[in-house]
């Protein structure tokens, strides 16, 4: 199997599907020997701001010299990018190989799922010291939680996004995202929520409430910008002091100014372009804040795009302001808006996007709204 072909059976429409619970998955690992035993975790789950948390801690722990495993999702060019080892994507190769592992069990798994299990597997053989694992959706049914135990689990900031699955109230999204904490594991979150404390309590958990106040200078080295990224900071930091004491203050800051995340409020100075792949109403909220604050005099161009299954009415009304230009992007992905949806319900009158060539140095450009849209937008490619 190559890994066309191997990207071809993940994204199939009998794989390309999400179906919170854990049995199919601890099947497999089961038949292929609980790779996830052998492994040590940090595991963290929220709304917004895992994957910037998990990448501070990669990075600060690769500066200490540790052999890291990195899951996360979603990627944005390429699935290579969701599982890296001290750094480096699996090879295209390595993927392929571990997707016929999965596949020859025979049982069959979403596509999550099937990302996950090559995860386990690929650390493991790579001899992962310590692996900082985002979940994909909650917490409780999502599988990357069928590990037993973690050095810690961490939650970030918990909004309203998949309510459908997860509640329709921030209480009960986050006793979903709660679900991680394991027994005698310590839980750090900036959340107070009485869902996380009581799961906290019922497994003997040591509770660690985080509040997002750094020292200056862990805010000036770390290379991600934007006010949203303190609280992704404290968390951080709260984890490697609390776990590795041992890490020097030196190694922390030269950690943090490797920290690479590309599309979370991203400034490409020669197009005068800012990514930001912010998909739900509390990232675009966050993104809004950052335009008002580090760019509050510049005319804006927009292009966005959104899924169906998120509140892009809201999305857009907090984006915009009279006298912004704004293109809506109709994708080809499952679930996109049309360009029509999109217009129908936008606070501004906007035109469809067609093409780059309008990203111009005249005035701030902006790509926002879905990781989906961003990743198939081959001139952002860097």
């Amino acid at each position: 199997m190559n890994y066309e072909n191997a990207l071809k059976i993940i994204t199939s429409k009998d794989n390309f599907y999400i179906d919170l619970s854990l049995e199919r998955i601890k099947a497999v690992l089961e038949k292929l020997g609980n790779p996830q035993d052998d492994l040590e975790f940090i595991h963290v789950a929220g709304t917004n701001g895992k994957g910037s948390v998990c990448t501070m801690l990669d990075s600060i722990l690769k500066e200490a010299g540790y052999k890291t495993g990195l899951y996360t999702s979603p990627h944005i060019w390429e699935y290579t990018e969701r599982i890296k080892f001290c750094g480096e994507n699996i090879s295209p190769e390595k993927f392929a190989q571990y997707t016929e592992k999965v596949l020859n069990t025979k049982i069959h798994l979403t596509e999550f799922e099937i990302l996950t299990v090559i995860a386990f597997l690929y650390f493991k053989d790579m001899k992962a010291e310590i692996v900082i694992l985002e979940t994909g959706l909650g917490g409780r049914f999502d599988a990357t939680n069928v590990i037993k135990k973690n050095l810690c689990a961490i939650i970030t900031q918990i909004d309203l996004d998949h309510t459908d699955r997860l509640g329709n109230t921030r209480e009960k999204i986050a006793a979903e995202k709660a679900g991680i904490i394991k027994h005698n594991c310590p839980i750090i979150t900036s959340m107070g929520y009485e869902s996380i404390k009581d799961k906290a309590d019922k497994e003997n958990s040591l509770f660690i409430f985080v509040s997002p106040q750094v020292n200056p200078k862990y805010c000036d080295a770390l290379s991600l910008k934007g006010t949203h990224q303190l609280d992704n900071l404290a968390l951080a930091l709260s984890a490697i002091n609390y776990l590795f004491p041992k890490i020097n203050e030196t190694v922390i800051l030269e950690g943090l100014r490797k920290v690479k995340n590309p599309c979370r409020f991203e400034y490409i100075r020669n197009k005068n372009l800012i990514i930001d792949a912010s998909h739900n109403p509390n990232g675009i909220s966050v993104l809004r804040k950052n335009l008002d604050l580090f760019f509050p005099d510049s005319q804006r161009r927009f292009v966005f795009g959104a899924l169906k299954t998120k509140d892009y009415k809201l999305m857009m009304e907090i984006l915009f302001r009279k006298g912004d230009e704004v293109y809506l992007n109709e994708f080809d992905y499952p679930n996109a808006c049309s360009f029509e949806t999109l217009n129908s319900v936008c606070p501004i009158e906007a035109k469809k996007y067609t093409d780059e060539r309008i990203i111009t140095h005249d005035k701030l450009n902006i790509i926002c709204g879905s990781f989906y849209m961003i990743g198939m937008m081959d001139f952002l490619k860097h």
